[in-house]
C-alpha cells in the first residue's frame, strides 16, 4: 500500500491517491510430465480531493491553482484483478499450454460543480466494468531444427457502462445518460515457424494470426484481420548481425467505443461500421556485441496505422486526445482516421558481469495522425527525442546503488478557444477551457527531464531474504512544464466575475503552470 495520500497532503497537492496491490504466484510440479502454474494480480485504486488545501494557504497564485484543480477534477475510483492457471504438458519434442484466466475492472468517476454534493449539482457519474473470460491454447514443437507454434483462443467479454454526465457538443451544452451492456465472444488463431539456415549464419520465422469477435458484421470475418509476420536475422560475423523484420497487427478498440450508446439507445459506433485498428510496421537495424557482456544495436522503423477511431464531434483522432486522466471514447466515432511514426533507436547494454551495469538509448521518433483537413499533424505522443539512462553498481555487503536519467522532448499540444470557453453556459458545465481543434497540437512544451536514485541493502539467510531500499524519484527537483491553464477569475469572496461587456460570458485568464517534486520512498521486501 502506497503512503503518497500523506506525502502528498504534507507538500500541498490538491488531489490525494491511495494504491493497494497484491499478487501471488505459484507453480506445482505435478510429475515429469506435468506442471501447473497460477498467477494472481490486484489493486484498489482510491482518489479524493484535498478540499482543505486552501485553509493555511496565504499564496494567492497557489490558491488560485488549487481551486482550479478542484474545480474539474473528478473523484475517481477503481479496482481490478486477473487470476489464471498454465497447465502445461511436457512431451518427448513438444510442449502444449492449457491456459484460462479472468481479467475484471471497476472504474468510477464523480464530479459535482464546486464538489457540493447535490442533485442540481451532479456534472458527471461514470461506471463502467469490463469483464473478460479466456482460453488459450498453445503447441510448441521442435523437430530437426524447426520451431513450431501454433494455437488458439476463446474469450467471452462482458461490458457496462452506466453514464450521466454534461458535455459541450460543438460548443452547445448537452447531457448524456445511457446505461449500455455488451457482451462479446472473441477468437482468434495463430502461429509460427522459425529454422536456422546456412550454419545457423540465417534465422527466419514466420508468422500469422486472425482475430474475429461478434460485435457486427464488420468484425465476424477472419480473413479480414488475418495479420502476417516475417522476421530474418543474418549473422555477418561471430559479433554481428543484420535484423530485419515486417508485419501486420490488429486491435480492438476500446470497449468504451464498442459499448457506447446514445440517448436512443443505440450501439452507434456499430452503425458506423466500428472496426479493428490496423498497424503495418516495417523495421531494419544492426546488433554487434563487442563482448561478452555487451551489446549495441541500432534501429529505423515506420509505422502506419488504418481504421483509427474518429471522433465524429470534435472532429479530431482518438490518438490526438493524449493520455490525462478522463472518460475517453465514450461518443460516437468513425474508423477513418489514418497515422504514421517512424523514427530511429540507439541502444548500448553493458550487462553485469562483476560490478557495473547499464542500458542507455536514444530515440528520434515523429509520430502524425490526419486532422478535419486531412493533413498530418504531429499527434499528441509526438515527442522527437527520447533519451533513458539507467545503471548501477554492485558493492561490497550486498549494498546496490542504481540511477536513472531520462529526458523527453516537449510534447505537443492544443490551445484554448477562449471565446467559446468564457461562454457561461459552456465554463458551468466544463470549469475549465474548450480546446480550439482547429488548432490541433500547433504548440509545444519545453522539454522535461528527471533523475531517480535507489540504494539497496539486502541481507541474505537460509531460506529468507530480506531487502530494505530507499528511492528518490526527481532527485534534483526538475520543474515539468505543463500547458498554461484558462481559469475564472474570482472576487474576494470565491465568486466568478462577470465579463462587464458581455453578461453571458464570464472573465477569464491565463495562468502558467510547472509541476515537480522530490518524491522519496523507503521499502521492505521480505521472500522465503
Amino acid at each position: 500500500r502506497s503512503y503518497l495520500q500523506f506525502l502528498f497532503s504534507l507538500i500541498g497537492l490538491p488531489f490525494l491517491p491511495t494504491y493497494n496491490d497484491f499478487q501471488f504466484k505459484t507453480k506445482t510440479k505435478i510429475n515429469d510430465k506435468n506442471q501447473l502454474t497460477i498467477i494472481g494480480l490486484g489493486a484498489i485504486d482510491d482518489f479524493e480531493l484535498n478540499t482543505g488545501i486552501n485553509d493555511n494557504e496565504t499564496d494567492l497564485d497557489q490558491i488560485e491553482r488549487n481551486n482550479y484543480i478542484l474545480g474539474y477534477l473528478p473523484v475517481t475510483t477503481q479496482w481490478n484483478y486477473a487470476i489464471g492457471g498454465n497447465w502445461t504438458h511436457f512431451g518427448d519434442n513438444s510442449f502444449q499450454n492449457f491456459i484460462f484466466s479472468r481479467n475484471h475492472l471497476n472504474n468510477r468517476s464523480v464530479k459535482y460543480k464546486d464538489n457540493i454534493e447535490t442533485n442540481e449539482n451532479l456534472i458527471q457519474d461514470y461506471l463502467s466494468q469490463e469483464i473478460e473470460n479466456k482460453f488459450r491454447f498453445e503447441n510448441t514443437i521442435r523437430e530437426g531444427g524447426w520451431k513450431i507454434n501454433f494455437g488458439t483462443g476463446l474469450e467471452h467479454a462482458t461490458y457496462t457502462n452506466n453514464t450521466f454526465q454534461k458535455i459541450i457538443f460543438q460548443n452547445t451544452p448537452d447531457s448524456i445518460d445511457v446505461n449500455s451492456k455488451l457482451e462479446i465472444i472473441k477468437a482468434s488463431i495463430f502461429g509460427q515457424i522459425s529454422k536456422k539456415l546456412f550454419n545457423d549464419k540465417l534465422i527466419t520465422s514466420f508468422g500469422f494470426r486472425t482475430d474475429q469477435n461478434s460485435y457486427s458484421k464488420e468484425m465476424s470475418n477472419p480473413l479480414k484481420q488475418f495479420s502476417p509476420r516475417l522476421s530474418i536475422a543474418y549473422a555477418i560475423n561471430d559479433r554481428s548481425s543484420i535484423n530485419f523484420n515486417i508485419g501486420r497487427y490488429f486491435q480492438l478498440p476500446a470497449y468504451t467505443v464498442m459499448g457506447y450508446r446514445n440517448n436512443n439507445n443505440e450501439l452507434i459506433n456499430k452503425k458506423n461500421n466500428l472496426s479493428y485498428i490496423n498497424n503495418n510496421h516495417i523495421v531494419l537495424g544492426i546488433e554487434t556485441n563487442p563482448g561478452n557482456f555487451s551489446k549495441l544495436t541500432i534501429e529505423g522503423f515506420y509505422k502506419k496505422y488504418n481504421n483509427y477511431p474518429f471522433l465524429i464531434g470534435d472532429s479530431i483522432s482518438l490518438a490526438n486526445l493524449g493520455g490525462d486522466f478522463g472518460v475517453i471514447g465514450n461518443e460516437p466515432v468513425s474508423s477513418i482516421s489514418e497515422g504514421k511514426s517512424y523514427g530511429i533507436e540507439f541502444l548500448a547494454q553493458k550487462k553485469l558481469n562483476k560490478l557495473f551495469y547499464g542500458i542507455v538509448a536514444y530515440t528520434w521518433v515523429r509520430s502524425e495522425f490526419k486532422d478535419m483537413n486531412d493533413n498530418f499533424v504531429a499527434s499528441a505522443w509526438d515527442s522527437r527525442h527520447i533519451i533513458s539512462m539507467t545503471g548501477g553498481v554492485k558493492l561490497k555487503k550486498n549494498w546496490e546503488i542504481g540511477a536513472r536519467f531520462r529526458y523527453s522532448g516537449g510534447a505537443p499540444f492544443t490551445p484554448y478557444d477562449y471565446e467559446n470557453s468564457s461562454l457561461k453556459s459552456v465554463w458551468n458545465i466544463n470549469s475549465f477551457g474548450v480546446f480550439d481543434y482547429n488548432n490541433l497540437n500547433s504548440q509545444r512544451l519545453k522539454a522535461n527531464h528527471g533523475l531517480d536514485l535507489r540504494i539497496d541493502k539486502k541481507w541474505y539467510w537460509k531460506k529468507v531474504t530480506l531487502n530494505l531500499y530507499i528511492d528518490i524519484q526527481n532527485l534534483y527537483n526538475f520543474q515539468t512544464e505543463t500547458p498554461s491553464s484558462l481559469i475564472a477569475i474570482r472576487d474576494e469572496n470565491n465568486n466568478i466575475i462577470e465579463d462587464p461587456n458581455d453578461p453571458s460570458r464570464y472573465q477569464l485568464k491565463y495562468i502558467s503552470n510547472v509541476s515537480g517534486t522530490v518524491l522519496p520512498s523507503i521499502g521492505l521486501q521480505f521472500e522465503f
